[in-house]
C-alpha cells in the first residue's frame, strides 16, 4: 500500500479513536464462540513472526494469503516472561504485539510474505500505527537464521525505494521468545466483524489488498 493510500485512511482512524484502538471494550466484547487458529504442523511448514501495530489487523491480513496455514497472536521482544495483555498495553514490559504466521513454502515463499508486509502496514511511523500509539505498535520482523535475515534486508531495501522513499524504521531482530496472546484476542476479526476496530479500520484494509498480486489463486510462490 502506498503512502496515499495510507494519508487517506489516517485521518478516518483518527477520527473514530474512541473505537478504533486495538483494546476491546465493553462495546467490542471478544465473541466466545470459536477457537485460536490452531497452527499447522508439518515436516515442510515454515514460520514467520512480525509485527505492524495491532495484531488483530496484521492476522486478518495474512489469513487471506494463499499458502498460510495458520496466523496465531502473541507477544515478543520484551523482558516479561508470559505476559498477559493488559501488561505489555502499558507498554512497561516492552514487548510488540506480533503474529507467528505458519506457511508452506511451496505455495507461497518467505520473501513474498515479507514482501506483503510492507503492504499492510505503514513502516514509517515509529511505535504508532494509525490511532495506535506505543512501542507494542511498533513495525518489527524477526529472524531466525542469518538466510532469514538476507530476504528481510532485501526485501525491505526494496520496499524502501520503491514504495517509502527511504523512511522504513521497521526493526529487524534475532527472533525472541514468543508468547501466544490470550484465547479471545485469536481469529478476532472473523469472531467480531462488527466490532468498531473491525469495521472500520480492518475491514476496509482488507478490501484494499484484495488487489494484492499476492492474493490471487495463480499467485507464484
Amino acid at each position: 500500500m502506498s503512502p496515499l493510500a495510507f494519508a487517506a485512511i489516517l485521518p478516518l482512524s483518527l477520527g473514530f479513536l474512541a473505537m478504533t484502538s486495538c483494546n476491546p471494550s465493553s462495546a467490542d466484547a471478544p465473541s466466545p464462540a470459536g477457537a485460536a487458529t490452531a497452527a499447522t504442523n508439518s515436516a515442510d511448514s515454515q514460520t514467520l513472526v512480525l509485527g505492524g501495530g495491532c495484531f488483530w489487523c496484521v492476522e486478518a491480513a495474512y489469513e487471506m494469503v494463499p499458502g498460510v496455514l495458520a496466523a496465531e497472536n502473541g507477544y515478543a521482544g520484551g523482558k516479561r516472561p508470559n505476559p498477559t495483555y493488559e501488561q505489555v498495553c502499558t507498554g512497561a514490559t516492552g514487548h510488540a504485539e506480533v503474529v507467528k504466521i505458519t506457511f508452506d513454502p511451496a505455495r507461497v515463499s518467505r520473501a513474498r510474505l515479507v514482501d506483503f508486509f510492507w503492504d499492510i502496514h505503514d513502516p514509517t511511523t515509529l511505535n504508532r500505527q494509525g490511532a495506535d500509539v506505543g512501542t507494542q505498535y511498533r513495525s518489527v520482523i524477526y529472524f531466525a537464521t542469518s538466510e532469514e535475515k538476507a530476504i528481510i534486508d532485501a526485501s525491505l531495501a526494496r520496499a524502501n525505494a520503491e514504495s517509502w522513499d527511504g523512511k522504513i524504521v521497521t526493526e529487524v531482530s534475532p527472533l525472541p521468545e514468543f508468547y501466544p496472546a490470550e484465547e479471545y484476542h485469536q481469529d478476532y476479526y472473523t469472531k467480531n466483524p462488527n466490532a468498531g476496530y473491525c469495521r472500520v479500520v480492518i475491514k476496509p484494509k482488507l478490501e484494499k489488498l484484495k488487489s494484492s498480486p499476492l492474493l490471487r489463486p495463480d499467485a507464484a510462490p
